[in-house]
């Protein structure tokens, strides 16, 4: 199916994810890694518009956001579907995939950003994003059903990189008792081989995480 090459950095989400459909695949690629403090003269040529990773290099022909690279994958190469054939669960994903990022991503960042005296109102919206999408999951394995799909893919940062930011950060979010479902569901996220392999190093994504925080530990 031609040359892949995959212009990410090793700590993204955003990259991961698209790192995570390729394997699923079995997809031979090429990975560089970006400085994003310096971004390559690569990275600008084939990203001019939002100048940042991840970048799917397909023949040449550059493919940007990650969602719209995993919509791509999966047309171009058939084996191990991430998104459903039928129609209306097809556009059920595509809701889902956007709500993590438009809805609980940014309340997760959000947590990171903010100063001492605004994270527990940071907390809180990231607690009732979080709850709407445990509504989701109900009694499935994965959002995808028995196996991964595109939901459990985009919801990396909720799998595995909120769990570095508790620990930094000194705070529990997702507890077993107030998110049964979705502990569960990270349990089988972290279980599959496909996912555990990429997934950047704890240690390293804890110490940079931890240079976001100065204040003591605090649990909410």
């Amino acid at each position: 199916m031609g040359e892949v090459k995959l212009l990410g950095s090793w700590g993204s989400p955003f990259s991961r994810r698209v790192e995570m459909a390729l394997k699923l695949k079995g997809v031979e690629y090429e990975y560089i890694e970006e400085d994003l403090a310096n971004k390559s003269p690569l990275l600008l040529h084939y990203n001019p518009v939002h100048k940042k990773v991840p970048v799917l290099l397909h023949n040449g022909k550059p493919i940007a956001e990650s969602v719209v690279i995993l919509e791509y994958i999966d047309e171009t190469w058939k084996t191990n579907p991430i998104f459903p054939k039928n129609p209306y669960e097809k556009a059920m994903a595509r809701f889902w995939a956007k709500f993590i990022d438009e809805k609980c991503n940014p309340a997760v960042w959000q947590i990171i950003w903010s100063r001492d005296n605004e994270r527990e109102k940071a907390i809180e919206e990231a607690i009732l994003q979080l709850k709407t999408l445990e509504g989701e999951l109900k009694d499935k394995k994965f959002f995808g059903g028995e196996t991964i799909g595109v939901v459990d893919i985009v919801a990396n940062l909720i799998g595995f990189w909120l769990g570095a930011i508790e620990e930094a950060a000194g705070f529990e979010l997702v507890t077993r008792e107030r998110f049964p479902i979705l502990s569960n569901w990270i349990d089988e996220y972290l279980s599959c081989s496909v996912i555990k392999e990429n997934l950047p190093p704890r240690e390293k994504l804890l110490e940079a995480f931890r240079s976001r925080f100065t204040a003591p530990a605090w649990k909410y």
